[in-house]
């Protein structure tokens, strides 16, 4: 029988040592859930560090019987694998399982979402699901993009998106800095997260000995973007590409509409879609420009001179901070 009780408080944020689950509890201490009695878990090598919620220090712990006992609420911030491991202990509690890690988005019983969703696909907000996958921010702008423009004609979408190494948790940050600190002191560069120079590079992968693939990411952003679309709209074709920066990921994009198409259309169906448009004249959004915010950034569309009908979009997203608002926003939403 489920050990839910009605009205719990409690909540348990699985892969609470990660970038994302830091930044998850900070917005639920900032939100309605500030209260909640928090229950702060991860795998094996994070158990014991210090950390806090609520205000008061509070250990991380492994994952034990009773782990998700009486809880109203479960976030998987951590690795699939860790949510693959512990997803079912977790729904066996009666709990509403909200999972950012990338593994319910080809679970039939999941259900995909971000704000936008249930307007985009004209349908009623889904209340009554136990399971949730929030997508990436990369794979949410895919899907916002791809389902704006359907309303307008889109026929072909190609996205290509730049990858920060904060999505490979504080070890790939702190091997970015350590790589650009040493080669510009002209010093041999160490490599154990990546296993190649990731400072002042663009790769399409990572070196051999890399446990982080961006080919892996790349199958999670095209499964999680076709969750969304459903049959809605065109599935775009996806790319990603390592960018040298620690926070936020960048977006080109090309769709070919129909030759008549203003401009004014595709920002409407932009911005309808959940997009900020930034105005003429303003510089164009950057991975820098967006950190703190909770939805995408887009320059104006251009339209390719030399192809009319093809349309040029240049935009840019928080990675930590969007999957982590739009989590917290559902929970809000959910009974």
């Amino acid at each position: 029988m489920p050990s839910l009780e009605r009205g719990s408080n409690r909540i348990v944020i699985a892969g609470a040592s990660s970038l994302l689950g830091a930044e998850l509890r900070s917005l639920l201490e900032e939100s309605r859930f500030a209260g909640a009695e928090f229950r702060l878990v991860d795998e094996e090598v994070a158990a014991g560090l210090l950390t806090e919620a609520g205000g008061e220090p509070a250990i991380i712990q492994p994952v034990e019987d009773g782990t998700f006992d009486r809880a109203g609420k479960v976030f998987f911030t951590g690795s699939a694998e860790f949510t693959r491991a512990n997803l079912g202990a977790a729904r066996a509690s009666g709990a509403k399982i909200i999972d950012l890690s990338g593994d319910s988005a080809s679970n039939d019983a999941a259900v995909s979402w971000f704000p936008k969703l249930d307007l985009l696909h004209s349908r009623k907000f889904p209340a009554d699901a136990s399971l949730f996958a929030i997508p990436s921010a990369a794979s949410t702008t895919a899907a916002s993009l791809s389902l704006s423009l359907f309303k307008i004609g889109v026929s072909r979408l190609v996205v290509i998106c730049f990858q920060a190494v904060s999505e490979a948790g504080r070890a790939g940050i702190e091997e970015l800095e350590s790589q650009t600190g040493q080669l510009l002191s002209f010093q041999g560069m160490g490599q154990p997260v990546f296993d190649t120079q990731v400072a002042f590079n663009l790769l399409d992968r990572f070196g051999a000995g890399s446990k982080h693939k961006l080919s892996a990411v790349r199958e999670r952003l095209r499964i999680e973007t076709k969750a969304c679309i459903g049959e809605k709209s065109v599935m775009p074709a996806l790319q990603l590409i390592h960018a040298p920066v620690f926070y936020g990921t960048a977006f080109s994009a090309c769709a070919e509409l129909a030759p008549a198409t203003k401009v004014d259309q595709i920002a409407a169906a932009c911005e309808e879609a959940g997009f900020v448009v930034q105005a003429d004249g303003d510089s164009g959004p950057s991975n820098v420009s967006v950190a703190g915010e909770k939805v995408a950034h887009l320059a104006k569309p251009e339209e390719d001179p030399a192809r009319p009908g093809a349309w040029w979009f240049w935009g840019a997203v928080d990675n930590i901070r969007m999957p982590a608002a739009n989590a917290v926003k559902l929970a809000e939403m959910l009974p």
